[in-house]
């Protein structure tokens, strides 16, 4: 916290992300396989909390899943057979910015399912994580709350803003008028999903740079503390004078447009 008394965003977030640096190494020392599943509603902030995580990440390490409407082929396929195959490897991390729980979501407010179709996803969901934590996956699993008015703000602020507008989608404006349905989705889904071994954690998303915040933290204790700080090598001046960039042939680096 900053002196007087308010919260210094940045300051706090570059203490966090210090120590998901740290837990990247001890993730990739001991060959550890971690996916963390990001849901909530439209415009809570799901993109930006993932993307914080990221940040200062090794990029070989960790992955971002956001797949998009099935095809022919995937929609002929096991629901969950599309998602399987990004799965987390040994020593990396993988983050969906929503998930198989699309089906429990706007497929069922929406109507891009049967019932049957939907039941069969409440009953298979729990087994699928069940064997996901058995074999040694680590899964996190957040739902990001926000109230309808927030939600509404911004909507308005992507609707006017040229560098938002590619996150509003038919779908999102059509299911404006549709937060109780929502909200009644998502209690089903909790009630047939969130189970010991793969509890689901609400996040209050309000407040985005809030919430980021809180749920960065409570990610970072899940890990053990006390890991140890970066290991720098040896560092020695150079042997001779820097040298410059030279090229003997075209091309070679454009001019400064500024």
């Amino acid at each position: 916290m900053a002196n007087n008394g308010k919260l210094d965003y940045d300051g706090e977030l570059r203490k966090l992300q210090v120590e998901l640096n740290r837990i990247a190494r001890l993730v990739q020392d001991d060959g550890k396989r971690v996916l963390v599943i990001v849901e909530g509603r439209d415009t809570a902030g799901k993109g930006g909390v993932i993307s914080a995580i990221k940040a200062h990440m090794n990029s070989r390490w960790c992955r971002t899943v956001a797949l998009g409407k099935p095809s022919d082929a995937e929609a002929g396929q096991w629901y969950f057979q599309r998602y399987l195959a990004h799965l987390p490897s040994a020593g990396e991390f993988v983050f969906f910015d929503r998930s198989w729980y699309n089906r429990a979501g706007v497929e069922k407010v929406m109507g891009f399912c049967t019932a049957d179709q939907y039941q069969a996803f409440l009953r298979q969901v729990p087994v699928l994580e069940k064997l996901l934590v058995d074999d040694g996956i680590l899964l996190f699993k957040y739902w990001l709350t926000v109230d309808q008015e927030k939600q509404e703000e911004r909507f308005r602020e992507r609707l006017d803003d040229p560098l938002k507008q590619w996150k509003l989608s038919p779908v999102d404006l059509e299911s404006r008028e549709k937060y109780a349905e929502y909200t009644q989705a998502r209690e089903a889904m909790l009630e047939a999903s969130h189970k010991r071994r793969a509890p689901w954690i609400l996040v209050d998303f309000n407040n985005q740079k809030l919430g980021r915040l809180n749920l960065i933290r409570h990610f970072v204790e899940q890990f053990p503390a006390g890991i140890d700080a970066f290991r720098q090598p040896p560092y020695k001046a150079l042997s001779g004078k820097p040298k410059k960039e030279k090229f003997r042939n075209a091309p070679k680096p454009i001019a400064s447009y500024y």
